[in-house]
């Protein structure tokens, strides 16, 4: 299974407590650098959690690079998100040894208690579910992951079980 990354249709609400003055410092330690855009980008990402459209807009009028450059970048490299995410990433492994020992179950229960798709935030903000092509823990088929935590040797409801815990932990 090849995993796509999906461009959502929809279009990004941006929040308006964007502080773009938090993003100076940066524009001016890159600031006429050879190769800056990744490094800018990254560090758009380390302030906000993803690329809210008003940078994309700062970068093009006081560095004049160009969007198309941008969003060239930023939809190339899995490192870049254009939406907010969750507070918990849920990813989802589909390689090889996952998707054989039945991945997609996961994601469908995934999919069916947090009442979102691949590559969704839940409305509350706690979950982004994510399908990746491999998290390596291949004896552990098949495995999601939370954060920095890995979770082996899963079904359905197991996986069920395992958001239902962290949905308590944050509730108290």
């Amino acid at each position: 299974m090849r995993i796509v990354r999906i461009i959502q249709e929809k279009k990004q609400t941006e929040q308006s407590d964007i502080d773009l003055l938090l993003f100076d410092e940066s524009i001016e330690k890159y600031r006429g650098k050879k190769g800056n855009l990744i490094p800018l980008l990254q560090s758009a990402m380390n302030i906000y959690g993803y690329l809210p459209e008003s940078i994309f807009d700062k970068l093009e009028k006081e560095l004049g690079i160009s969007k198309s450059q941008m969003y060239g970048v930023a939809t190339f490299y899995s490192q870049f998100r254009l939406s907010p995410v969750g507070k918990y990433i849920v990813k989802v492994c589909h390689g090889t040894a996952c998707h054989v020992q039945n991945a997609t179950e996961l994601t469908e229960s995934l999919e069916e208690v947090l009442k979102i798709g691949d590559g969704e935030t839940t409305p509350d903000g706690m979950f982004t579910l994510e399908s990746v092509a491999c998290l390596g823990c291949c004896s552990l088929a098949p495995v999601i992951m939370i954060g920095d935590e890995v979770f082996g040797k899963l079904d359905g409801k197991a996986a069920i079980r395992i958001i239902n815990e962290f949905k308590v932990e944050t509730s108290s």
